[in-house]
């Protein structure tokens, strides 16, 4: 609920410093006195469009500040909390400031926002419904919650809605994907085919690109290698030298006392390397092909290979792995038809689960429409209201308007005379009228309202007697459940007021005035109610009346 509202140079206020319990606050005072600069002022900390014309005439600029403290869970906090504007378990400070020259700037706990986000944090913590500005109700947009609250009907369509979603997205992107490649298939088929009979294998670039240089330089390798040979197994091979050597010393070695035995390891190891590399060198030099037609091969396969990776703009060992790709590809497009028509009935059996359980929440809104009817028809006639009729339409959506709310736009509509053709509630009821009608809504909604303070202006405009006593008697009760700020010229209403608050315009200075605002005890407030009852001159018949009121 408002906790405070603080205001700086607002027109005739200069400085005010307001506190507020819960329950019903009431306002009254002369006509002119500066009760609207209340509203304006608590408008404009609610995100209202500003006006250099409310700055107090000769200040720079003004500041207001509202105060509130919703629960946890709130969604003034839920809506902060999405903008990472920490407010978890404090309380929320709304203020506004608007220069002499139009430049206006938000905030929210001393951080700055948008005047739109500070808008929409204010229409969930205060509606107001005045001669000239009305919101919440009148939004069409919170009609179908608002019967789901008062019908006591949760959110069990999210699931099913975002199941249906899921399958008909899955269903659309394969057909998008099969469309595609249906498009696409007369190439993907030939790709396919040069790649297969091409027939790529990992690695194969680098032992190709290996082959071909030993290729290029095979004379001279092969030059080179009969030299090596010649050196190792000409006159007195190396092999054959080594051996002699190891069988003079073996001989020898039992006299030498060990000495010899490293040696003739080292001579045996030696021997048996230089075999195995006479025998490499051999298989090497069998090896080299001076064939120019092999080396012709070698390269054509080579270029072919890179060829075919610089088309397909990959790598040439990617080659195989995109010829399996490709394979891939074609096989989902053969059997493709298959899955888009599996993705298909499963979309349909989501489409029909959604659609079953959203019309049985269509039938709960229509039964919890007439008991919400009937329950605001019991309202209007104490109010004055008696020749009007209000009716809750819930009608059936177009299929794309559907959503996880269900089936079902949710309008409430009236008639205030008979005959007449419900219409918009806007568009029908004008003044102290669409007060009313939105009193007995929220009478009869109270319990199950998520906004925490609810404001009238001149709800009693244009009405006294029984009338406004069964208005006040309305706000009373709506002041049970919720904090109700009401500006009133009735005393009727005033008398049932828990907090009362006495505007005024008073003369500080030669040609200064400014407005102030008194919360009045229990006598004031008599002598307000009789002054209300009475005009100037309060008499003791007044006094009496108004205790009458008081006490009623």
């Amino acid at each position: 609920m408002l906790g405070s509202l603080s205001i700086r140079d607002v027109v005739l206020i200069e400085k005010l410093d307001l506190g507020f319990d819960c329950g019903l606050s009431v306002f009254t005072g002369e006509t002119g006195a500066g009760k609207s600069i209340l509203l304006d002022s608590l408008s404009l900390a609610l995100g209202a469009r500003a006006d250099s014309a409310l700055v107090r005439h000769g200040a720079p600029q003004l500041s207001v500040i509202a105060e509130f403290d919703p629960p946890a869970g709130h969604p003034a906090r839920t809506l902060l909390a999405e903008q990472d504007i920490d407010v978890d378990g404090v309380p929320l400070l709304l203020r506004r400031v608007v220069s002499a020259d139009g430049r206006s700037k938000a905030y929210v706990n001393d951080q700055p926002v948008s005047v739109g986000l500070l808008r929409k944090v204010g229409d969930e913590l205060v509606e107001i419904h005045g001669q000239f500005e009305s919101h919440g109700l009148l939004d069409t947009a919170t009609h179908r919650p608002v019967l789901d609250a008062f019908a006591g009907l949760s959110d069990s369509l999210t699931g099913l809605w975002a199941g249906w979603r899921a399958a008909a997205k899955a269903r659309q992107t394969a057909e998008d994907t099969l469309k595609q490649a249906r498009a696409e298939e007369e190439s993907l088929r030939h790709a396919h085919d040069e790649l297969a009979a091409l027939a790529p294998k990992a690695g194969e670039d680098a032992e190709l690109a290996n082959t071909r240089t030993l290729l290029q330089h095979g004379e001279k390798l092969v030059e080179a290698m009969n030299a090596a040979q010649a050196a190792l197994n000409g006159r007195g091979e190396v092999e054959s030298s080594l051996r002699s050597a190891q069988r003079t010393l073996e001989r020898v070695a039992e006299r030498a006392g060990g000495k010899l035995d490293p040696v003739i390891a080292a001579l045996d190891r030696a021997a048996c390397e230089t075999a195995e590399a006479v025998g490499l060198l051999e298989r090497a030099s069998a090896d080299i092909d001076l064939d120019p037609g092999r080396l012709d091969k070698v390269e054509e396969r080579l270029f072919a290979l890179r060829a075919a990776a610089r088309k397909h703009a990959t790598e040439v060992d990617a080659l195989a792995a995109l010829k399996d790709d490709l394979a891939r590809r074609l096989a989902a497009l053969d059997g493709g038809g298959g899955d888009l028509a599996r993705l298909a009935r499963a979309e349909q059996a989501a489409r029909a689960a959604y659609v079953e359980a959203a019309r049985a929440l269509s039938r709960a809104r229509s039964e919890a429409a007439g008991r919400l009817d009937a329950a605001v028809a019991a309202e209007l006639a104490p109010l004055k209201l008696d020749r009007a009729r209000f009716t809750t339409r819930v009608a059936p959506l177009d299929e794309q308007a559907w959503g996880p709310q269900g089936l079902d736009g949710v309008e409430f509509m009236v008639s205030t005379n008979p005959g007449a053709p419900p219409a918009p509630l806007g568009k029908v009821a004008s003044g102290g009228e669409l007060s009313r009608f939105m009193l007995a809504l929220k009478v009869v909604l109270a319990k199950t309202s998520p906004t925490p303070t609810i404001v009238f202006d001149e709800v009693d405009s244009g009405i006294g007697g029984a009338v406004a006593a069964a208005v006040g008697d309305r706000l009373a009760r709506l002041g049970a459940d919720l904090q109700v700020l009401v500006v009133t010229h009735s005393p009727q209403v005033a008398a049932r007021g828990r907090n009362h608050y006495r505007v005024a315009k008073r003369e500080t200075d030669p040609g200064k005035v400014l407005t102030s605002v008194d919360c009045l005890p229990p006598e004031e407030r008599r002598e307000e109610i009789a002054r209300m009852l009475a005009g100037e001159n309060v008499t003791d018949q007044a006094r009496a009346a108004a205790d009458s009121l008081m006490a009623g």
